[in-house]
């Protein structure tokens, strides 16, 4: 499979299958062995052929009449998305988007650990947020490397964001998970990850008018 279809044809399986992996560990919880394709469907709202193409992307394929292991199934979805083993990561940037971030429990979930907390507000800086130490921004080259940092996640103003990322570089991180609206130029060998919350504001807010249109409509 080359990059680009990875990126292009296989994003929609990649974004669903961390839904998946809530579900299968409902299950296991719950001392459930095996689930159908038929019941992943219906917990995801999407046809049953979907989902064994999309699980199919993992490297796992069903027992006829029987179905998915679930032990096996989860194994092999955190083995694709690459959440076996746990990332270290810093947050750079603690205003209410990066304080939030840092009591998101359900990150270490989804392979990540968040080690560090950089900001540049001298309030903020030797206090710590859900155990995590908030360090000057001037130490982050030290530290990125004392704590083998691989990614950061920036939350920083948008005015401050391109200079962070340079910096970020800079101090040899391998990935970036963008929260700021910037759209973020940095070496191609540095992971890089966008999130858009305008744009994902936009799209519900297109649903919302289009669903009260049709209502009214009526």
């Amino acid at each position: 499979m080359n990059k680009k279809t990875l990126k292009i044809d296989k994003l929609p399986t990649i974004r669903r299958l961390p839904t998946y992996l809530q579900i299968l560990r409902g299950l296991s919880l719950q001392g459930v062995e095996f689930v159908s394709s038929a019941y992943l469907a219906e917990q995801m709202q999407i046809e049953a052929i979907l989902v064994r193409k999309d699980l199919e992307l993992t490297g796992i394929s069903g027992t006829p009449r029987i179905g998915f292991g679930i032990a096996d199934l989860i194994s092999s979805i955190e083995a694709f998305l690459g959440w076996e083993d746990t990332l270290d990561a810093c947050i750079v940037g603690v205003g209410q988007l990066g304080h939030a971030l840092l009591g998101y429990k359900d990150l270490t979930q989804y392979g990540f650990r968040v080690v560090a907390a950089f900001d540049t507000d001298p309030a903020k800086i030797s206090t710590s947020v859900h155990g995590v130490t908030i360090f000057c921004v001037s130490r982050l080259t030290e530290l990125l490397k004392r704590f083998t940092i691989q990614l950061a996640i920036v939350c920083v103003p948008a005015e401050e964001a391109q200079q962070v990322a340079n910096l970020l570089v800079e101090s040899g991180i391998e990935a970036i998970w963008n929260f700021t609206p910037v759209n973020l130029s940095v070496p191609e060998s540095v992971t890089m990850q966008k999130e858009d919350l305008a744009s994902g504001l936009a799209v519900l807010s297109v649903k919302l008018t289009r669903n009260s249109a049709v209502e009214h409509s009526v």
